[in-house]
């Protein structure tokens, strides 16, 4: 029964245009071509990017936030409480006030007292600025390199210059190694973003950074396996283009650079509009969809990567509302609060106690900055 299911899983006519099968690209005289065993090798290589992204994160981040002397609130620790405790992991970390009376009686605190608590220890759960500095300067590193590196891999090719070229000779189009190495590389970075998506800082848009990093592993591995390899390096730089200023928008948030941040953020939503809602959708998805019917008759392949292509421009303006919407408040001078996922998921709240104890702390002029840019603080990727 296995063997069936991954008969079928691999029959050609799913992956690939009529008249072609797999043994027409298993490869002479020395061409290589794409194979779905190429990525294999991503998930260990998954792995080995978290490991560095943890020596990163240690070594360079954490020194260039005492740089930038990036500085923690003070966080009054909820008192020992088993029964609390329980409830708050268990059941609620918002209870309702039926809930505080009843665990009221059991603990013999008071209403406001159980209240208290659980401010406290939500807070607690809030993500540091330091580790969402660290995130952010990580990703930053990343999409930059990703971002030279695509331009050196795409810059030269004649598709590049014409999209018509994209199709030039496909399906039997041959692998180049910048190629291999610009797909293994993205798709394993992409590997480890999910990986880690439960332990880092959590955002208003979570279910939506779920559905992107699926999306794009998707269409990474798709394209790989149906030969749309130009295609894809295209899209990978493309959306490259635009994420790294994000990211640096969201260190210099995080430092307090008030100024610098909104700059770049400016710069930013400029990118993401002209790459995401003008480039993408009349020039990259019209090359996916409207030309390879040139080409070969339209399969299974075809329709799954181009349904999935449409997924990725729902996020984008799905995300762009947000970008046009602060970047107009911050033009007309309004102020701009959190619309999105500046903010975590977590509670927002301080009790009185934690908000005396933060105001006996001396604030310098680069603490931490809560000046509400919906998207600062939020991972929200790109695909391929």
């Amino acid at each position: 029964m296995l063997q069936t299911l991954f008969n079928y899983f691999w029959w050609d006519r799913l992956w690939l245009p009529a008249n072609l099968t797999w043994a027409d690209l298993e490869g002479h005289d020395g061409q290589v071509y794409s194979k779905a065993s190429h990525l294999y090798m991503t998930i260990p290589l998954a792995f080995v990017f978290l490991f560095i992204r943890h020596l990163f994160e240690i070594y360079v981040a954490t020194p260039l936030a005492a740089l930038l002397n990036i500085k923690e609130k003070v966080r009054l620790k909820a008192p020992p409480n088993p029964v609390l405790e329980k409830f708050y992991t268990s059941s609620c970390k918002h209870p309702k006030q039926a809930d505080v009376e009843a665990l009221s009686k059991k603990t013999s605190c008071t209403p406001r007292q159980v209240e208290r608590w659980f401010r406290r220890r939500r807070n607690q759960d809030r993500p540091s600025l330091l580790k969402k500095f660290r995130e952010a300067s990580w990703r930053f590193t990343f999409y930059l390199i990703a971002f030279i590196a695509g331009l050196a891999v795409i810059a030269d090719k004649p598709w590049f210059y014409d999209l018509q070229k994209v199709w030039e000779g496909y399906p039997v189009q041959v692998l180049l190694p910048s190629q291999y190495w610009y797909y293994i590389i993205e798709l394993s970075f992409y590997w480890s973003l999910l990986f880690r998506i439960a332990s880092d800082v959590k955002r208003k848009d979570f279910k939506e950074q779920v559905i992107h990093h699926v999306a794009t592993i998707i269409l990474i591995s798709f394209s790989w396996f149906t030969n749309y390899i130009r295609a894809g390096t295209l899209i990978m730089a493309l959306h490259d283009a635009s994420d790294h200023l994000l990211e640096s928008a969201k260190m210099f948030n995080y430092a307090g650079w008030k100024n610098t941040c909104d700059y770049i953020f400016i710069v930013f939503a400029v990118v993401f509009i002209i790459t995401r809602l003008i480039i993408f959708p009349f020039w990259i998805l019209r090359c996916t969809i409207i030309d390879p019917l040139d080409v070969y008759p339209p399969f299974f392949g075809y329709y799954f990567f181009n349904s999935m292509m449409i997924v990725l421009q729902s996020l984008h303006v799905f995300w762009a509302y947000f970008i046009i919407r602060m970047a107009h408040k911050f033009i007309t001078g309004k102020s701009v609060d959190d619309e999105r996922s500046d903010r975590d998921e977590t509670d927002n709240s301080e009790d009185d106690e934690q908000k005396a104890a933060a105001a006996a702390v001396s604030v310098t002029k680069n603490g931490p900055l809560s000046n509400g840019h919906l998207v600062l603080n939020n991972n929200h990727r790109k695909s391929k």
